[in-house]
C-alpha cells in the first residue's frame, strides 16, 4: 500500500504543552510540518504549607485529576518534599488516558476514567460507592472551572497547584506562520489556549483562512463562543486522534 501524505504542505500548529512528541511525529508521517508553540505557561504555586497539604492528601478517599500539568506539579511537590506514592494511597481518578498515564508512571493506579475526557462527562459518570461520606479532593490549576466541585453530588475540596499564564512569544510566532504560511492547521487542546489566542491573537489576524481543530467538546465549545469554525474534531478526545482527524479531512477536500 503506497505511503499517505494527506498533510502535504500543511503547517499544523499544537498550542498547547505536549508531553511527548509522538503527535507531532504524526504530523511528519503525514507529509506535514509541525510546530509546537504552547499559548500558555504552567508556573507551580509553591507554599510553605505544600508538605502539610500532601501528607493530608493520603487522608482522602479520592484525588481527582483532569491534566497532565496538575500530574506533574503534585509530583514536583511529592519529589520536593520526599513524599512517594505508597504513602497516598487514596484513590486517583483522571480525566483523559493521557492524564493516566502520566499518574501511572509516577506510581499511582488509576480507578476511574470517564468514557469521554472531559470534566462534564466525568461528573455524570463519577459514582462511587458511599457518596456521601467521601471525602475528595481536586488538583487544579488557576483557570480550571467549577464544574468538578459544584456538580458532583457531595463536598469537593480544591487544591490550587500551579497558575496558568499566557506566553507572548508563542502568540507572535503564531500571528507571523498563519499571515505568512499558505496552508494552516491551529489545533487547540484547551479553552485556555482558546481564551489566550483570542485575547493576543485574534485582533490581529481574526479567525479566518486556515483550518482550526478542537481536541474535544468543551474545547470546541470555547472556539464557538469566541466566534471561530471548528473543522476538526476527533471522537476519542487525544491529540494523536485530532491529527488522524484532520489527515482525514484533507484527504477528502485534496
Amino acid at each position: 500500500m503506497p505511503k499517505r501524505y494527506p498533510l502535504q504542505g500543511e503547517t499544523v500548529i499544537f498550542t498547547g504543552t505536549l508531553k511527548s512528541p509522538d503527535a507531532l511525529e504524526l504530523v511528519k508521517e503525514y507529509g506535514g510540518n509541525p510546530h509546537s508553540l504552547p499559548l500558555i505557561q504552567v508556573n507551580e504555586i509553591e507554599q510553605t504549607t505544600d508538605n502539610e497539604r500532601l501528607l493530608e492528601a493520603a487522608h482522602y478517599d479520592w484525588l481527582i485529576f483532569t491534566s497532565q500539568n496538575a500530574v506533574q506539579v503534585f509530583h514536583e511537590k511529592m519529589l520536593r518534599h520526599a513524599i512517594k506514592s505508597a504513602q497516598i494511597p487514596c484513590k486517583i481518578a483522571a480525566v483523559g488516558s493521557q492524564t493516566a498515564s502520566a499518574l501511572e508512571k509516577i506510581g499511582f493506579t488509576v480507578s476511574f476514567i470517564p468514557t469521554t475526557f472531559s470534566a462534564d462527562v466525568f461528573v455524570q459518570q463519577f459514582k462511587p460507592e458511599g457518596t456521601n461520606l467521601l471525602q475528595v479532593l481536586f488538583l487544579r490549576g488557576s483557570l480550571a472551572g467549577s464544574i468538578i466541585r459544584e456538580e458532583l453530588p457531595f463536598q469537593v475540596e480544591e487544591w490550587t497547584v500551579y497558575e496558568t499564564g499566557a506566553k507572548p512569544a508563542s502568540i507572535i510566532s503564531i500571528v507571523e506562520l498563519l499571515k505568512t504560511e499558505k496552508h494552516c492547521t491551529i489545533l487547540f487542546a484547551s479553552p485556555s489556549a482558546v481564551h489566550v489566542y483570542e485575547q493576543g491573537a485574534a485582533p490581529i489576524i481574526g479567525w479566518e483562512g486556515f483550518t482550526i481543530g478542537a481536541i474535544g467538546h468543551v474545547t470546541e465549545k470555547a472556539l464557538l463562543a469566541a466566534g471561530a469554525t471548528v473543522h476538526v474534531k476527533p471522537e476519542t478526545y487525544t491529540l494523536k486522534e485530532l491529527v488522524n482527524a484532520l489527515a482525514r479531512r484533507k484527504e477528502v477536500i485534496q
